[in-house]
């Protein structure tokens, strides 16, 4: 048996790899080689960890921000082997013009300087590892401060009070309105004074204005980032005026305060000893001022040097000089007006020293 030679064997493989072929076939056929290098050896690598955002607290909610301000959003993902990660807003790619955005190892940040409103949108990131994909959302706000209401005017003034109304703002900022701040300010002064905050309708009345004066009314929107810059004032002035009023005068009823003496305070027995003043009081009441007469043993002492007669606010005194044993007896203070008279008496005793 003749042995195949090296040649004839590599003919007879050839020949029964076209056998192999299907019948009919056209085109050239993929050598043993090319079948090796096929799609099977273009395979990722395999998957070691799934991908998968940790999207921080503060960013599950709106994202606000005011124009200005630096927005800078820091979102961890994991992933084995590294991921893919890719920013859209709004399902559109981004401005890499405007907005940077740097991928690491296992973060994602979204950098914008200098925020504008037009920054505002709904921003998604998505990491993708072999088919595989994660996605979280961010919704961010940026606003600013309110424009003024758009006018302001004077509807009524009674007593102390004014009635104010005002059309909302066209421009609210990018957010919602949390308010209108209403100040007054007299024309005396002209410093502005808050009457109303956190207003919510667009009239109001200010109450408890001074009389005589003139006042001014002024009104700003407040929402987020706080008072709008300007505020429209109104044009005419609130006027104050003095109400008239009559006063009429009751007739006063003048008091009669006349009265008769009346002692409130009687004479008081004493006992005396010779050569030792003595004095005796008595209290009267009376109108007009009464006259006072003392007298002893029913004889008028007036101009007696040694008797000595006081009245003052009613009190009434008798000073005796030094009595002697004939000084004692029966003492009577007497008071006399145009209305009647009143007297009061009392015993003295001089007694010799011991």
């Amino acid at each position: 048996m003749e042995s195949a030679t090296t040649p004839e064997v590599a003919l007879g493989s050839k020949l029964k790899v076209e056998e192999a072929s299907p019948a009919g076939a056209e085109g050239p056929q993929a050598s043993p080689q090319q079948r090796v290098c096929g799609p099977t050896s273009q395979l990722l690598p395999p998957v070691e960890e799934h991908p998968k955002i940790r999207l921080p607290r503060a960013l599950r909610q709106t994202y606000i921000r005011k124009v200005g301000d630096t927005v800078n959003l820091l979102i961890p993902f994991q992933g084995k082997p590294k991921p893919q990660a890719t920013w859209t807003r709004d399902g559109r790619a981004l401005d890499t013009s405007h907005v940077s955005v740097r991928n690491g190892e296992q973060d994602s940040i979204l950098f914008i300087r200098e925020a504008q409103r037009t920054d505002s949108g709904r921003y998604q990131l998505c990491v993708q590892l072999g088919g595989l994909e994660a996605t979280a959302t961010v919704d961010i706000l940026v606003i600013e401060r309110p424009g003024p209401p758009r006018s302001i005017k004077l509807v009524d003034v009674w007593g102390s009070n004014a009635t104010l109304e005002w059309t909302a703002p066209q421009d609210t900022g990018n957010t919602a309105l949390l308010g209108y701040t209403v100040q007054k300010a007299d024309t005396k002064s002209g410093l502005w004074f808050t009457v109303l905050e956190h207003y919510h309708r667009t009239s109001c009345i200010v109450s408890d204005l001074i009389v005589g004066n003139s006042y001014a009314f002024r009104v700003f929107a407040e929402n987020q980032c706080g008072l709008s810059e300007t505020a429209p004032v109104t044009v005419d002035l609130a006027h104050i005026q003095k109400a008239a009023t009559i006063y009429k005068t009751k007739g006063f009823a003048q008091r009669d305060f006349s009265e008769a003496p009346k002692f409130t305070q009687p004479l008081v027995d004493c006992t005396t000893i010779t050569g030792y003043d003595t004095q005796l009081f008595c209290c009267v009441r009376a109108s007009p001022k009464p006259k006072i007469i003392w007298l002893k043993n029913k004889i008028d002492i007036q101009g007696n040097p040694k008797y000595r007669a006081l009245s003052h606010l009613g009190i009434c005194s008798l000073e005796i000089r030094k009595p002697g044993p004939f000084d004692g007896g029966i003492y009577t203070c007497k008071a006399i007006n145009a209305l009647g008279e009143a007297s009061v008496d009392c015993r003295v005793d001089v007694k010799a020293p011991y």
